[in-house]
């Protein structure tokens, strides 16, 4: 077996794409707020924040910085916030916070104490001092809920309480007919991928406490329990598929929801997710909106959150101050935690729909999200670390298994230099590393397509590996003598992709299609996208999904994000040469 440190680094390649909770701001920043002119504010306290709240934090920050507050020995102090997700954070604190762009932190506010431990088994396998020893305060916190739209909860709801493997667990394909309603079909849910983000890491843990019936001291050994593998993997057979980012999902959920059409999550019955993100789309904040407005129409379908019996896990928004604090500025720290605890900054996070420090919910929360069950709700403990880093390795062979069609544009323009490489050399390698993250038992194809040339006279497209099991060299060695040229048959190679995956449906695995592009549909005889989105369109008995990359600005994003949103998939925009690594990890974190 291997040793923790080894275990560690296997899922730190993650973490270069790690969305921990709501992302509203994209990328790393800094906001830096000055106190009045006149005012003598000589100690500055650097905190990061996880992205979820940062917006947030900076208004509290300024709040801070404009109060007439003293810190220990008098004087004042001056905070700045940065942003960074939680799991690039635990990373850059691991490597000296190097080439992030950021101020050095002293206060670290992650969405979840799981970070914290994180980061201290990094520490230990380094042989450092421990920068996260401790348990710590929380601001604000969000426990994990099911939320459902409103109809399915209120029928789940009337069997009284369930738990986690009776509500997640339910019977596939008959799932709904079992609860008096088959014209809903199968039951399906989504939920992030553990590696990339904390809610779903969270619901990972949940699912292995509710696997061994406690609420507490997960050990490696219930990891090896057939009977608790046996519970995890039938759970994850039932996953729509998973999701890079659930705020992304909600708001694809919610302009379908406004249109009064058919909703990009038709296939799923549930999705897996903190709290705050139920009351934020239910409210209208993840609603399309007009310039101006801070939210947008409250959905026509309200989600509700359901609670399993067993209980649930709880992202804590820990305070941590760091070593590189001094004493000062840990003065300062200690006064800025207080002052986020108080009640009017506590309102703020309410706004959000946070519970508060203590964990209690404002009347205003339950009125959106649904009421909690009679005498509260049970938490389960965070596991020792060394237990979730075994949990996240032994994932990747209980989570649902996909049939992968991989369509890669080699048509003449992907020859553009992309610095000293051309733009299909920066894809093949890129889809070499997202390729390296899929798991063994995956069954993968590979098509090239463009328009007729001399190597593929008959037909716009070609199948260069046969759907099958996955062989990621004879796939690397494809591509790699594969030759470009020719026009952007987009529509026709999508729409015969689909045909493909649909005569070769796995109801047992997740379905999908990725395209590779860096164009347009440039092909005459087949330019009919209505016809193709029609097509497409997700079909709840049989979902095939389509995921797109964009692979340059010459892309036509808009389309490519049409034909995903069609069929319930995602579209990837890596027209910065920079970011097609992030987009791929991602796509392939869908799986």
């Amino acid at each position: 077996m291997a040793p923790p440190a080894t275990r560690t680094r296997q899922w730190l390649p993650y973490t270069a794409a790690v969305t921990a909770g709501l992302v509203v701001i994209a990328g790393a920043f800094v906001f830096v707020r000055q106190r009045e002119a006149g005012t003598d504010c000589a100690t500055i306290l650097q905190v990061n924040s996880s992205t979820e709240k940062a917006a947030l934090l900076v208004d509290l920050a300024e709040r801070y910085n404009r109060s007439d507050r003293s810190i220990k020995d008098g004087g004042c102090a001056q905070v700045h916030v940065s942003a960074l997700n939680s799991g690039k954070a635990t990373e850059a604190l691991a490597s000296g916070w190097t080439h992030t762009g950021l101020p050095q932190p002293q206060v670290w506010l992650p969405t979840s104490s799981l970070w914290t431990g994180q980061l201290r088994l990094l520490d230990k396998a380094a042989g450092r001092e421990l920068q996260t020893p401790d348990r710590y305060p929380s601001i604000a916190n969000s426990p994990l809920v099911i939320a459902m739209p409103q109809p399915k909860a209120e029928l789940v709801r009337k069997r009284g309480s369930l738990g986690w493997g009776e509500i997640l667990g339910l019977s596939g394909r008959d799932g709904w007919a079992d609860f008096g309603k088959p014209e809903w079909g199968r039951f399906t849910f989504g939920k992030d991928n553990p590696n990339l983000s904390t809610s779903g890491l969270a619901a990972t843990i949940a699912t292995y406490y509710a696997a061994v019936r406690r609420a507490s001291d997960l050990t490696r050994s219930d990891l090896a329990d057939p009977t608790v593998t046996q519970f995890v993997r039938r759970i994850e057979a039932n996953v729509s598929h998973y999701s890079d980012d659930s705020v992304d999902l909600l708001r694809s959920l919610a302009e379908a929801d406004l249109a009064g059409g058919a909703g990009s999550t038709d296939d799923m019955s549930a999705i897996v997710l903190q709290e705050e993100l139920v009351d934020l789309y239910n409210t209208g904040a993840l609603s399309p909106r007009q310039e101006g407005q801070e939210r947008g129409r409250r959905p026509n379908v309200p989600l509700v959150a359901v609670h399993p019996k067993e209980g649930t896990f709880n992202l804590d928004h820990p305070f941590v101050v760091l070593p590189s604090a001094d004493e000062r500025q840990r003065a300062a720290a200690a006064d800025f935690q207080k002052f986020l605890t108080e009640n009017d900054q506590q309102a703020s996070f309410a706004r959000l729909g946070f519970r508060d420090h203590e964990r209690r919910a404002s009347a205003e929360l339950l009125a959106s999200v649904g009421a909690e069950p009679t005498g509260g709700l049970n938490y389960f403990e965070p596991p020792d670390p060394q237990v979730v880093s075994a949990m996240l390795d032994g994932w990747r062979t209980l989570r649902k298994k996909a049939n992968i069609l991989i369509a890669l544009d080699t048509s003449g323009s992907m020859e553009a230099m992309v610095g000293t490489r051309t733009r299909f050399q920066v894809a093949a390698a890129a889809a070499g590393k997202g390729l390296a993250l899929l798991n063994t038992e995956d069954r993968v194809g590979l098509w090239s397509f463009s328009s007729e040339t001399q190597q593929r006279p008959k037909s716009p497209w070609r199948e260069e590996v046969p759907l099958g099991g996955f062989d990621q060299k004879r796939i690397n060695s494809k591509i790699a003598g594969l030759q470009v040229a020719g026009d952007t048959a987009l529509y026709a190679t999508v729409r015969a992709a689909h045909r493909e995956l649909l005569d070769r449906y796995d109801p047992q695995r997740i379905n999908a299609i990725v395209v590779l592009t860096d164009g347009k549909n440039e092909y005459s005889k087949d330019n009919d996208l209505a016809r193709l989105l029609a097509e497409v369109a997700l079909d709840p008995q049989r979902p095939v999904k389509v995921f797109c990359i964009a692979l340059d600005r010459e892309s036509d994003f808009a389309t490519l994000d049409r034909i995903a949103k069609a069929s319930s998939g995602k579209a990837f925009d890596a027209t910065d040469p920079t970011k097609i690594d992030e987009a791929f990890v991602k796509l392939v974190s869908s799986f």
